[in-house]
């Protein structure tokens, strides 16, 4: 095995702790907490079953869009989650996460640990079509989650459904359907009494 090889192996191998890191979202059947892992696996499968709703979709390049939704989550092995409805730890959410994403890509070759970082900076900025699209569904990932179980995460958080749209500004500024269906989601969590 020559040396870029083993960096990727390497690289592999340490994603897989990526399993570990326990996320404040429920499954849907509220049976336990879901793992940063399998919240990855599911916002892509969301992206690659909504692209079709995005009105923009000419614009968008869909495995960009996979790959940064594939990466992004990473810098969590060393940062940890955090609950997207906390305030105090998102004032500094950027910067703890830049670090993790700078150690965690250097891991790589320099060429792949420098599209890798480029792609997860794309993500977190939200300023590209293809950012806003796998940021709103992303960020859908637990409001589904949410609306279709018993609400338990933001039930124990006294999560109101104003700070859901306020936290979630960016699926507005995505495809249309997609804010529609954020709406959607949340008045049926209101109806539920999943949100406060």
């Amino acid at each position: 095995m020559d040396r870029r090889m083993k960096q990727q192996i390497a690289f592999i191998l340490e994603a897989d702790k990526l399993k570990n890191v326990i996320r404040r979202n429920y499954l849907a059947d509220d049976s336990r907490r879901e793992n940063t892992a399998e919240h990855t696996w599911h916002s892509t499968l969301m992206a690659l079953l909504l692209f079709e709703h995005a009105e923009n979709r000419e614009e968008l390049d869909l495995l960009h869009i996979i790959r940064m939704i594939t990466i992004h989550d990473l810098v969590e092995i060393e940062a940890g989650d955090t609950f997207m409805f906390d305030e105090e730890a998102n004032r500094n959410k950027f910067d703890r996460e830049n670090q993790a994403a700078k150690k965690i890509f250097a891991m790589l070759p320099y060429d792949q640990g420098k599209e890798y970082y480029d792609l997860w900076l794309e993500f977190e900025k939200e300023e590209t079509p293809n950012a806003i699209f796998a940021a709103s569904v992303d960020k859908m990932m637990p409001v589904l989650l949410n609306t279709y179980s018993s609400g338990a995460s933001w039930r124990e958080a006294e999560i109101t459904s104003g700070k859901v749209f306020d936290t979630l500004k960016v699926i507005r500024k995505g495809p249309k359907k997609i804010a529609d269906l954020l709406e959607e989601l949340v008045t049926e969590s209101l109806k539920k009494g999943n949100l406060a």
